[in-house]
């Protein structure tokens, strides 16, 4: 199947509504350039603004992008602090353009531990933005599945899976359609287990600021490809 032949109406039942994304590689994309770490940053942020375009052209309701994992405070302090400052940026600047285009912000994972001004600027975005439909843009930020399933489960009192699911940091996000995962290694790390256990999952080897809108486009058509049983026949 062609690529540019995929179903993006959001209604066809092989379409992908939400994909999730293991945005990796931005420090080697800058390394082989020899440019400096932050660059890769600045790079894998651009490539996220054209894809979320990409995506709410194609159809999908929901994406969700790995931005910084609880496993992240361990790089080295400098690069930290860069990408915090970079995203705190970032937020500043895009959310009045990405609100004015329908797009809802929502960050995800724990706040305890991130800089206040940060969280103050998260919080900002999700309210700016809290009655728009077109897409909903999750930005997983010190995120952790584990993480998440543990803090579910302090507060759940027992019942059912739906039950269980209104503890989690996004009761409203549906499960990943589809994983995508750039820079070449074949792994969760982490990301959405909870949510990613019927989710279909593409490896890319492109390293994220390389991921085009052909490569979405082959992801999707890839996904849409195959046979989802669910356990079923």
């Amino acid at each position: 199947m062609s690529s540019e032949a995929i179903p993006t109406d959001s209604r066809d039942a092989q379409a992908a509504r939400h994909v999730a994304i293991i945005a990796d590689g931005n420090g080697r994309w800058a390394r082989s350039r020899g440019a400096r770490v932050s660059d890769g940053h600045e790079a894998g942020a651009d490539t996220l603004k054209a894809r979320l375009r990409d995506a709410a052209e194609f159809g999908i309701e929901q994406l969700t992008v790995y931005s910084f994992s609880t496993e992240n405070w361990a790089r080295p302090v400098e690069e930290v602090r860069d990408l915090i400052a970079m995203l705190a940026q970032r937020i500043a600047r895009e959310t009045p353009e990405l609100h004015r285009e329908g797009v809802r912000m929502r960050f995800v994972g724990r706040r305890e531990g991130v800089p206040h001004k940060l969280v103050e600027r998260m919080s900002w975005a999700e309210q700016l933005t809290a009655n728009n439909r077109r897409l909903a843009l999750f930005i997983a930020f010190n995120y952790g599945g584990r993480a998440e399933i543990i803090d579910a489960a302090r507060s759940f009192q027992g019942g059912t899976e739906e039950d269980f699911r209104r503890c989690l940091y996004a009761p409203e996000m549906h499960d990943p359609d589809l994983i995508i995962r750039t820079g070449s290694e074949r792994r969760l790390s982490n990301y959405l287990l909870w949510q990613a256990a019927y989710s279909e999952l593409v490896f890319r080897d492109e390293l994220w600021p390389d991921f085009t809108r052909e490569s979405l486009l082959e992801s999707l058509a890839e996904f849409s490809e195959r046979r989802r049983h669910f356990g079923g026949r």
